[in-house]
């Protein structure tokens, strides 16, 4: 009895550290957004990579990611991070506009 509820503690403490690394700390490849949108569309998901531009005029804030598969725009309300450094984001896709076979894609990040 006692190896059966250590057994089941061990697998249910074993599925939350997994959905929480899923969830929670892994981020997803921009690559991977770019190629199937519309697989991530209406989640909140993560991406993580290194401020390459930022820009800031009036309302309108936003930096450039950049992580080992591609490049994103991020649209934020919150202060800008630094060229250079190294940032996590949460938040959701949506497109920016569509021409043609043309699509630009932004990254919304979430407020906290």
């Amino acid at each position: 009895m006692k190896k059966a509820v250590v057994g089941i503690l061990a697998m249910v403490l074993l599925g939350v550290g997994g959905w929480y690394y899923l969830a929670e700390v892994q981020a997803t490849p921009i690559a991977k957004i770019v190629a199937n949108p519309r697989d991530y569309a209406g989640k909140e998901i993560a991406i993580a990579g290194k401020v390459s531009d930022r820009f800031s005029f009036f309302v309108i804030k936003y930096f450039a990611l950049q992580d080992q598969t591609g490049e994103m725009i991020v649209v934020t309300d919150r202060p800008l991070p630094a060229v250079g450094t190294t940032v996590r984001v949460k938040g959701h896709i949506e497109e920016g506009f569509s021409l043609a076979d043309q699509q630009a894609l932004v990254f919304v990040e979430s407020r906290q």
